[in-house]
């Protein structure tokens, strides 16, 4: 039997990639760090892109655009890129949508 990739393990690497970044950043509160640096990440969805190329019978199982994926980390802040395409708003504009504006809310 050949390697396959499940979600369970790209979701593996992926948490160590995420890891190394959170490591590399300065900032202070753990949603800062994993907001701030992207390297570890984005050279995940590269090396996918590639080995999917390359052996596409590993990801057979699966339905990931790494590509789309890689182009959402490399812009400037992943997170209102991701809320944006979701929700149709800033992950700010949405953050505040939810915040009771009343004492009933």
């Amino acid at each position: 039997m050949s390697f396959k990739y499940d979600k369970e393990n790209l979701f593996k690497e992926f948490d160590v990639a995420k890891q190394k970044d959170i490591k590399l950043s300065k900032l202070d509160t753990l949603e800062d760090k994993e907001n701030d640096i992207y390297k570890n990440r984005i050279q995940f969805f590269k090396e996918h892109i590639e080995l999917k190329k390359t052996n596409p019978s590993y990801y057979s199982d699966l339905d990931i655009n790494f590509e789309k994926l890689l182009n959402v980390y490399l812009t400037p802040s992943p997170r209102d890129t991701f809320y944006k395409f979701v929700f149709g708003k800033s992950y700010a504009e949405k953050r505040a949508e939810s915040v009771a504006t009343s004492v009933n809310d």
